[in-house]
C-alpha cells in the first residue's frame, strides 16, 4: 500500500509521489520566536515528525527546510498591528534580537523533549532580506506590484486562481471584513511584500531597499527560503489550518508569480488543540508549555503519545485527565520494552514471525492511510498481545517506534543500565532488594505463588517493582 495523504488544494486524499524519485522536499512553517511555543503550537510540529517519519517508513529520503519568523510578523493578517517582535519586547522587557534567541530556544527545547527530529535547514527570515528583497524585484519586474504610503503591496487581480488553496468566494469578501481597511489598497485580498518604517520612529529591525527603508511582509519570507533552499516547486508544504486563508494562499500568489509554475504539489494541514473544549488563549489562562507539562510530573512523550490518539485533520480536545491515560498506555508501552534490556536478544538473530510480519504490514497500512497513528496504535495494542515471543515483541517495537517515535527502545535499554549499575555496586538497602528478589524467585519455582507475591509487595515498599518477563525471568524497576 502506498503512502495517501490528503492534499488541501485537491480536497482530496490522493497516493503521493514525489517530483525526484526518491527524494522529498518539504518545507514547514516554523515558529514566530516572540512569546512561549504552548503545546497547541507543538501538536502541529509532532504531525510534521511523524509525516518525515512516514516517508522515511516508505524508503524516501526527505529534505525538511524550516523558517524561524524572527521580524516582520503583524498583529494582523491585515498588515496592519504591532510587529509581534517588539510586543514580545516590550512584554518581556528585552531586545527584539534577544527575545528572538529566547523563544527560539525554548521552541527547540521543547522539540527535543517531544522527540521531534531536527529539520535538514533551518532558515532564519533577518539571515535572508537580500533574497527577500530579489523575489519581490522580480514581482516588480513582472507587474504583480504597487506603491502606496505605508509599503509595496501584491495585486491579487492580477494573479488567475488566487483562491484555488482556500476555495473562498472572492466576489463576496468585503474590505474589513476578510483584513482590516488599509488606505491605497487595490483590492481585499491584496498583501504587503515590504513595509516602509514609520516616519519618525526608529525601529530596532529595518532595512534599506529599492522602495524605502522598512522590512518584509510576513508572506514573503516563505516563498524565499522555500524556493531558495528546495527549488521553484516543492513536494511538501505543512502547516495549521489556519494559513490556508491567507499566509498560504499569498505564499502560492508571489511563488507562482515569480516563478511561474507550480510551488506546492502538496499542501499538508493540521487542525487546532482546543483545552476543556474552550480555544487555547491566554485571557483564558489555559496555555501550557512542554515545560509546563513536565512541572506537572508529566512526560513529555505522553504528551506525543496523546497527539497520536487524534487525527491530525481533526480537532483535538486536550485535558489533564486525557494526557494521565496517555501516559498509562505509554507506560504500558514502555513495560513491553523490557525486552531491550536483555543484552542478549538482537532482533536480527531470528527473522520475525509471519503472525508478527502481518502486525507490522497492519501497522503500515494505518500509517498509509493519511497518517492514521490512532488507527497504528491500536495495531500495536492488540498485535503485542498476540505476539509470540520476546524476539516478536522487539520487532514490533522498534519497527513501530521508528514511526511513533516514543522512544521505547532507548527506555528498554536506560533501564537495563539502571539495573546493571544497582547490581554492580548496590546499597545497603539494594542489597535487601536484590536478596528479597532471589527469595521471591525461589518461590515462584517452588510454586508457592502466594508467598512469592507477599515478597513482591514488600519489595514495592522498598521503592521498586518485579516484572515478570517469558521464561521465568524476572526484572526490577525502579518505582
Amino acid at each position: 500500500m502506498a503512502l495517501k495523504l490528503y492534499n488541501t488544494l485537491s480536497r482530496t486524499v490522493e497516493v503521493f509521489e514525489p517530483l525526484d524519485g526518491p527524494n522529498v522536499s518539504m518545507y514547514s512553517c516554523g515558529p514566530t520566536v516572540y512569546d512561549y511555543q504552548h503545546i497547541g503550537h507543538m501538536r502541529r510540529y509532532v504531525g510534521d515528525d511523524i509525516l518525515i517519519r512516514a516517508l522515511q517508513m516508505n524508503h524516501y529520503r526527505v529534505k525538511h527546510v524550516m523558517n524561524i519568523t524572527d521580524v516582520g510578523h503583524l498583529t494582523s493578517d491585515s498588515d496592519t498591528g504591532q510587529d509581534k517582535m517588539e510586543k514580545g519586547a516590550a512584554k518581556f522587557g528585552l531586545s527584539v534580537w534577544d527575545i528572538a534567541k529566547k523563544f527560539e530556544k525554548q521552541f527547540f527545547n521543547s522539540m527535543d523533549a517531544l522527540n521531534i527530529k531536527t529539520p535538514n535547514i533551518i532558515v532564519h527570515a533577518t539571515d535572508c532580506i537580500d533574497d527577500q528583497i530579489e523575489l519581490i524585484k522580480i514581482l516588480e519586474e513582472k507587474g504583480f506590484t504597487y506603491k502606496i504610503a505605508d509599503g509595496i503591496y501584491f495585486d491579487t487581480s492580477k494573479f488567475p486562481d488566487y483562491n484555488k488553496l482556500s476555495h473562498q468566494d472572492l466576489s463576496a469578501l468585503k474590505e474589513g471584513a476578510r483584513v482590516a481597511a488599509v488606505a491605497g489598497k487595490r483590492n481585499p485580498t491584496d498583501f504587503a511584500l515590504w513595509k516602509f518604517s514609520p516616519k519618525g520612529l526608529k525601529r530596532e529591525m529595518e532595512w534599506k531597499s529599492p522602495w524605502g527603508v522598512g522590512f518584509p511582509g510576513w508572506h514573503i519570507e516563505c516563498s524565499t527560503m522555500a524556493m531558495k533552499n528546495l527549488g521553484v516547486t516543492i513536494d511538501i508544504h505543512t502547516g495549521g489550518i489556519d494559513h490556508i486563508n491567507i499566509h498560504h494562499t499569498n505564499e502560492i500568489a508571489q511563488s507562482e508569480g515569480a516563478s511561474g509554475k507550480q510551488f506546492v504539489r502538496f499542501w499538508v494541514h493540521h487542525n487546532f488543540l482546543l483545552f476543556d473544549a474552550e480555544k487555547m488563549s491566554k485571557s483564558l489562562g489555559n496555555i501550557y508549555t512542554v515545560q509546563d507539562i513536565k512541572k506537572e510530573g508529566f512526560s513529555p512523550l505522553s504528551l506525543r503519545y496523546l497527539y497520536l490518539q487524534t487525527h491530525y485533520r481533526q480537532e483535538m480536545n486536550f485535558t489533564w485527565e486525557s494526557l494521565a491515560a496517555a501516559q498509562t498506555a505509554l507506560k504500558s508501552l514502555w513495560e513491553k520494552a523490557q525486552v531491550f534490556s536483555n543484552p542478549g536478544l538482537e532482533i536480527t538473530v531470528r527473522e520475525p514471525s509471519k503472525k508478527a510480519i502481518k502486525i507490522w504490514e497492519d501497522f503500515v497500512d494505518e500509517v498509509d492511510n493519511d497518517l492514521n497513528t490512532a488507527g497504528a496504535l491500536a495495531v500495536l495494542h492488540s498485535g503485542l498481545k498476540l505476539a509470540e515471543d520476546d524476539y516478536d515483541i522487539a520487532f514490533l517495537l522498534k519497527s513501530a517506534d521508528e514511526v511513533l517515535g516514543l522512544g521505547l527502545v532507548e527506555r528498554g535499554k536506560s533501564l537495563f543500565e539502571e539495573q546493571e549499575k544497582m547490581f554492580s555496586n548496590p546499597s545497603p538497602s539494594q542489597i535487601e532488594v536484590l536478596e528479597l528478589l532471589q527469595q521471591r524467585n525461589d518461590m515462584r519455582k517452588q510454586k508457592k505463588f502466594a508467598q512469592a507475591d507477599q515478597i513482591r509487595h514488600k519489595i514495592k515498599k522498598l521503592g521498586y517493582d518485579v516484572l515478570d518477563q517469558k521464561g521465568g525471568k524476572t526484572e526490577l524497576k525502579k518505582l
